[in-house]
């Protein structure tokens, strides 16, 4: 991965004004679609395949005047006046006739109707409620419909009425931003100068970040044309995309400017910074992503666009960093150059984590009894969704919300529908009865509001009012009393019962989100252990990064319950009033965080394990790896930490408690955890830290995060010689095995279009060595570079320019298949398609039976055409290794490579063989590398062939002497 990022970050370097005006097409197009194709968020917290979700989409059938958009009016009468006085009823009933005309309502109840007196008008007649139903959808209802509500009540405001609308309406539908969230940007700023020193440097990683936000909240916007999507979405990936996206290019910054104080060229430093420092970010940023995404696993629609949301913001944060930063790097050149004037820096950290190696079991005891402590207040966690109550105090929303809460009582503000299916019953009415006397005497029933059947008597509604409110404990213990006395009614009744209604439908959402939390954190941790299992090639490494996340998700559980449910420190966070936790945090916090600690333990990680495969000491290269990446780690999560804060004080009421737990979260996991718990445990680890179980090591797949590969580029950048045209170069060449030694201390060079013949006995690693120089096996031992590239590092490429002919148990002939369904099976995938004509199949056969004529004709030998009908199966052995080489050489591959050559069964066919790869192979740049058993089969003696003897027993002789 870091071979081609450095080819990446080299290309946009050079490039950088067609990088940079592609990303400014990208943010204008991005613009084109977001205004032509976005529709708005929509807060739809509803799950399919809940009772609530279930009983209220059924309600659209069977009662559509319950199932819409619904709208308030409270009215409150002045002092000395009451709702039932005249004056009252007739401005009410004017308003309410106004209502009715306005364009979009469907009807308005008016609370003197006989039918909703009873919940309409507030016990001390002091207010009233008018009901409105709107057609349509939430989507549908307009600023301008609002605004024409709104206008129907200036006779009763003119006359000294109180008046307020609420309801569904009314619930605000888009993210709201303010100038505090500007501050982070200033911290950043700061912090950035304050590092750098240079106010290019500085204002660059924010450049980048917020062409990454630009792109993501145009794409999301977008979307909103095809998807529900949630107010909190765009929001949360601004959040999320500001941050990492000035990370991420603060870590590549920071290598650069690193290089290039040790003097390092401009375009080499910014090719390197991406490759070691980008490919720490891309899996940083893969770790983020599959966090977010895995909140799927709730299998709740809103909360999985949520995360692919802040997943895109993620993605386009990466992306921007591997391409647009490097451009900008390019169009800086030189002028980045740190000045000789700059001090090192270092020599707090290196002071800071002595002492913290000198007593670790200290560290590691402060840390997690501190953590522990502050993460108690988490066994209080109340989950709620949003209700307009969690409005700004004064918004239009709270304080009609606020109004019901005073002159009616707080369940006003969460009525739950019970919804009975009656259409089996013989005496609907008496059922519905029977039921609402039920729930009149269920504790926690305020009163009874509707209790009627549907026009066609097969489904009936009963209204109850709760004593608390919405987002109440209380309220979600009645739905479960209510539910828990539906099968008695349906068995007495023969009736479905369902409770149902946005109330009710918010605390299945909470439900189903508590249910989640155990898998999602099992998904997390699960993930946490592998990647970094595969990273660093490491048991205990993963290990201490989990139970660093656990430690670190604890204590912002326990802050954030301590600030906003218990209310401590309200006002430092301007928090109206403290009540239940938005319900989706926990899970959207474990996702981030984990993005997030998987990030500092990369990035700390990686730059100690560099410097133990350097020193090989493991105590000098935990300090040296954190003197080298703890000052970068530190300004980016002081960074982070003042992105999340922004969002705090002035915040979304569903934004601030994940923004504030977040930060506490970034707080904790950076300077506690990856400062203080993490070099500790790897002091008292030692060695232990970078090792593998064997059965493991050999299983776990090698990613090069840490930029080894490159580091071996560079290393072997003159190897064998500077600008070496060779084919293939090897030297020490090794591969051995548990059972043994394959093949042993192989060096060689073949230059391009020549021949490699490697021969020897049955065992002695012939078509190993081959599938090794065609980058289809690893070596353990030495150097090999194909084509001009290194492997294994760049092993893809060579697979790219090798091409392989018929080898046994890799890709043997089908015997079923004719000689031109061979090619053009050949041929369709060397260009995609699904169909080759005939006029591409037949030069290949035509070129396989020249070549097989002209090698006949110098032996003196007669050659019949061999037809493109003809099966493998029916092909001699010279025949079918021949279109072996015809298949292989299908794309003009810089390599050829042919084994058993003498497995035929006469002599003259070997020689036939030669011949028939001369004639195929002339005019072409194409190298041969083929093996023979017996050098006695070898081709005739040529300055362009090679020979190279491979005998693992004579070579472990020698070797035991």
């Amino acid at each position: 991965m870091s071979t081609f990022l450095y080819e990446l970050g080299r290309w946009s370097f050079r490039h950088h004004t067609r990088v940079i005006v592609a990303w400014f097409v990208i943010v204008l197009v991005g613009a084109g679609a977001a205004a032509g194709l976005g529709d708005g968020t929509r807060n739809q917290f509803d799950i399919p395949g809940t009772e609530a979700n279930d009983a209220f989409a059924g309600l659209a059938r069977t009662f559509p005047e319950l199932s819409g958009v619904t709208a308030y009016v409270v009215v409150a009468a002045p002092e000395g006046s009451s709702m039932t006085s005249a004056t009252s009823r007739r401005l009410v009933e004017q308003t309410v006739e106004r209502i009715d005309d306005v364009k979009g309502v469907g009807s308005a109840t008016s609370p003197y109707d006989e039918m909703v007196r009873s919940i309409a008008i507030s016990p001390d007649e002091k207010a009233a409620q008018v009901q409105v139903q709107l057609e349509g959808k939430l989507e549908d209802v307009t600023p301008r419909i609002k605004s024409d509500l709104q206008g129907t009540a200036e006779p009763l405001e003119k006359a000294g009425y109180d008046v307020a609308f609420g309801g569904d309406a009314f619930t605000n539908m888009g993210p709201r931003l303010s100038i505090t969230e500007i501050i982070g940007v200033i911290v950043a700023f700061i912090v950035l100068y304050r590092m750098f020193r240079s106010l290019r440097t500085a204002v660059m990683p924010i450049a980048t970040a917020v062409v990454g936000v630009l792109v993501t909240i145009e794409l999301i916007w977008a979307a909103t044309g095809f998807f529900t999507v949630s107010a909190t979405a765009p929001l949360l990936a601004l959040m999320i995309g500001l941050a990492v996206g000035i990370d991420y290019a603060l870590f590549i910054v920071s290598r650069h400017r690193e290089l290039l104080g040790d003097g390092v060229p401009a375009e080499e430093s910014a090719a390197r910074s991406v490759a070691t420092a980008g490919s720490a970010v891309v899996f940083a940023g893969v770790t983020v992503m599959i966090a977010l995404c895995g909140l799927a696993v709730a299998r709740i629609p809103f909360l999985t666009i949520m995360g692919v949301a802040a997943a895109v913001s993620v993605v386009v944060a990466v992306a921007v960093a591997l391409t647009l930063l490097p451009a900008l790097l390019g169009r800086a050149g030189d002028s980045m150059r740190p000045s000789e004037k700059e001090k090192p820096p270092g020599g707090f950290s290196r002071r800071w984590v002595r002492l913290t190696m000198k007593y670790p079991a200290v560290a590691i005891a402060v840390v997690v009894v501190g953590l522990a402590v502050v993460s108690i207040p988490a066994k209080d966690l109340q989950l709620a969704l949003p209700d307009n109550g969690s409005e700004p105090a004064g918004s239009p929303q709270r304080v009609s919300y606020d109004l019901v809460d005073k002159t009616f009582g707080p369940g006003f503000n969460g009525a739950l529908l019970v919804t009975v299916d009656i259409i089996t019953s013989n005496d609907p009415v008496g059922v519905v009865d029977d039921i609402e006397a039920d729930l009149r005497r269920t504790p926690g029933v305020q009163a009874i509001g509707l209790a009627t059947p549907n026009r066609t008597a097969d489904t009936a509604v009963v209204q109850v009012i709760p004593t608390t409110g919405p987002s109440d404990e209380r309220t979600a213990e009645l739905v479960k009393r209510i539910r828990a006395q539906a099968p008695g009614w349906e068995s007495e009744h023969k009736v479905d019962v369902a409770v149902t209604g946005l109330t009710a439908g918010g605390i299945d959402v909470s439900q189903r989100l508590k249910e989640a939390l155990l898998p999602f954190g099992v998904l997390v941790v699960g993930l946490s252990v592998l990647l970094l299992m595969v990273v660093f090639r490491s048991i205990l490494v993963p290990v201490k990064a989990t139970l660093g996340f656990v430690l670190s998700t604890g204590a912002s559980f326990g802050a954030v319950v301590a600030v906003f449910q218990w209310g401590w420190l309200g006002p430092l966070v301007h928090l109206d009033h403290p009540g239940p936790l938005v319900s989706f945090l926990p899970i959207l916090l474990m996702a981030v965080l984990f993005g997030l600690s998987m990030d500092y333990e990369v990035f700390l990680m990686s730059r100690m394990k560099e410097e133990y495969v350097r020193s090989g000491d493991p105590d000098e290269a935990v300090v040296d790896g954190f003197v080298g990446s703890s000052r970068v780690v530190t300004a980016a999560a002081v960074i982070m930490l003042a992105v999340f804060a922004a969002f705090v004080p002035e915040g979304d009421a569903n934004i601030k408690p994940v923004a504030f737990a977040l930060a506490i979260g970034v707080f904790v996991d950076a300077f506690l955890v990856r400062m203080l718990f993490a070099p500790a445990v790897m002091k008292l680890a030692g060695r232990h830290a970078w090792t593998l179980p064997r059965f493991l090591d050999r299983k776990v797949p090698h990613v090069d995060v840490e930029g080894e590969g490159l580091h071996r580029r560079i290393e072997l950048e003159s190897w064998p010689r500077r600008g070496s045209t060779a084919a293939v170069s090897t030297a020490g060449l090794t591969l051995s095995t548990p059972e043994g030694t394959v093949y042993n201390d192989v060096s060689t060079e073949l230059p391009p279009a020549h021949w490699l013949v490697v021969h020897g006995p049955s065992g002695s690693g012939k078509t190993a060595l081959l599938l090794t120089v065609a980058g289809r096996m690893a070596y353990t031992e030495g150097r090999l570079r194909v084509d001009g590239h290194l492997l294994p590092q760049e092993a893809r490429a060579v697979r790219a320019r090798v091409s392989l002919a018929e080898t046994r148990d890799v890709n043997e002939l089908d015997d079923n298949l004719s000689v031109d369904q061979h090619i053009a099976e050949r041929l369709s995938i060397r260009t995609f398609g699904l169909w080759v004509s005939r006029s591409r199949v037949t030069p290949v056969r035509r070129a396989m039976n020249r070549a097989l004529s002209l090698a006949h004709e110098e032996a003196g030998l007669l050659y019949v055409e061999l037809p493109g009908d003809r099966l493998v199966s029916e092909l001699t052995r010279l025949e079918r290794k021949t279109l072996g080489a015809v298949l292989g050489l299908v794309g003009s591959p810089a390599i050829l490579v042919l084994d058993d050559a003498d497995d035929l069964r006469a002599t003259e066919d070997v020689a036939l063989l030669w011949s028939a790869l001369r004639h195929l192979l002339e005019g072409l740049d194409t190298a041969l590398v083929t093996s023979l058993q017996s050098s006695s089969s070898a081709p005739p003696s040529s300055p362009d062939v090679h020979l190279l003897e491979l005998d693992t027993r004579r070579t472990l002789d020698e070797l035991r002497i």
